[in-house]
């Protein structure tokens, strides 16, 4: 039984933005524009410039071999089973750390604008990642709808925000340009950074495509253009009319959508904040599904997690199975001390190990394609060096990432030896 391919432009564009637009569209640009002033718009300038090797980078592996799996399935091609399946547990351990972090920053939202207890707080974070898994597990075409619909209120509220602030904004605002020097871009550079994470889950639905090597270059530029924009738009107003200076984490947004909403402004970023988040779990659970299945099928993990249901053609086991350990997971952070930015570093070790092994993948695939690859040799270089750069910043927590790729390493050579036995007998 094979994937349905119901992707088209819209629905790729749909999980590009969705994917990459979280909820920092809401935190960072009063956050950066507090650390550097006016100045914080180059960093996003920069940054949005930096996220083009990522996304094309990851786009033209999956247009060139469009198969699920994304990262996993380009490194099985460059590397075997040795970097293939710890690249597979590394996104077992990105959902199963990360997703339910991110329904629980879902959760903090809603409590800035609703008194919540602990157990409702972590109920409501358990409630939208269980949706997000049901939706998926309805089918993909479901998942589509849902997702274009939630992407189509996300940039039409945003655009609304932006065009009503946009007439509060004074040129007195913008100076001085670097109140704070130099170095404050920089460091708002580095925040920034995570905001454009997320070109790569796509990939992970490659095989589901209608059109794939037309759609996914077309989709990615679309993506990378309106992601950049919303942001820098958002930013641009931000620091314009001075609703950094309102503080708080979801300050600064609430004061822009006050222009809208009066005084029912904290409840509409609350919303909005948990519009956003429902839409990146959805699209991610979608995607790390995919990479789930593609592991079990080539035998990294049991082979079970590779059987699609009947009617609808999703990896159910693979679902059931995600949603299983992100359950755990949640049942865990609530009865330890394990704090959010915790489970953040922990997740995002795993995330931009990632994103060294498919950036590596690229490079060496590329390269075997002769003169056509030479720029996405130097697409994949830079996202590489990228990668390699941010990954100790993660500290401590990197050792459990250094564990799964151990593990997993041990397991694919493991694996390579019995198929060359099977091979030989």
């Amino acid at each position: 039984m094979a994937f349905r391919k119901e992707i088209r432009l819209r629905n790729a564009v749909a999980l590009y933005v969705s994917s990459v637009l979280g909820s920092g569209i809401l935190v960072l640009p009063g956050l950066t524009a507090q650390l550097a002033g006016p100045a914080s718009l180059l960093a996003w300038v920069l940054l949005a410039a930096a996220s083009v090797p990522f996304a094309l980078t990851f786009a033209s592996l999956s247009a060139r071999r469009p198969e699920s799996g994304g990262i996993y399935g380009f490194a099985r091609e460059a590397f075997g089973p040795t970097l293939a399946v710890p690249a597979g547990w590394l996104f077992v351990l990105w959902s199963a750390t990360g997703g339910p972090a991110v329904g629980l920053i879902a959760a903090s939202y809603l409590q800035y604008a609703f008194p919540l207890t602990r157990p409702e707080t972590y109920l409501l974070a358990f409630g939208v990642v269980a949706a997000a898994f049901l939706v998926n597990y309805r089918g993909i075409v479901l998942s589509n709808r849902v997702q274009l619909a939630v992407i189509l209120s996300i940039v039409g509220l945003l655009a609304l925000a932006v065009i009503v602030a946009g007439g509060r904004v004074s040129p007195g605002n913008f100076q001085p340009f670097f109140p704070n020097g130099l170095l404050p871009v920089g460091t708002a550079s580095a925040l920034i950074f995570w905001s454009f994470l997320g070109y790569e889950n796509v990939s992970n639905v490659a095989e589901e495509f209608a059109d794939p090597r037309r759609d996914f270059r077309r989709s990615v530029l679309l993506s990378v253009l309106l992601v950049s924009l919303l942001y820098f738009s958002v930013a641009f107003v931000t620091v314009g009319t001075r609703a950094y200076s309102a503080g708080g984490s979801v300050a600064p947004f609430a004061a822009l959508l006050g222009g809208i909403f009066g005084a029912y402004a904290a409840d509409a970023t609350a919303l909005l904040a948990l519009f956003i988040i429902f839409g990146v779990v959805n699209a991610y659970v979608t995607g790390m599904s995919r990479v789930v299945y593609a592991t079990a099928r080539d035998g990294g993990l049991p082979s079970a997690l590779s059987k699609l249901h009947p009617r609808t053609g999703v990896p159910s086991y693979a679902l059931l199975t995600l949603l299983g350990l992100e359950s755990v997971v949640f049942a865990g952070y609530y009865f330890s001390q394990f704090d959010l930015a915790q489970a953040l570093l922990v997740s995002s070790g795993a995330a931009i190990a990632v994103y060294v092994i498919g950036s590596a993948a690229g490079v060496r695939l590329h390269r075997q394609a002769g003169r056509e690859g030479r720029i996405y040799v130097g697409l994949a270089a830079s996202s590489l060096v990228l990668s390699l750069v941010i990954l100790p910043f993660v500290g401590v927590y990197l050792l459990v990432t250094l564990v799964v790729v151990l593990l997993g390493a041990f397991y694919g050579r493991r694996l390579l030896r019995m198929r060359s036995r099977a091979a030989l007998s």
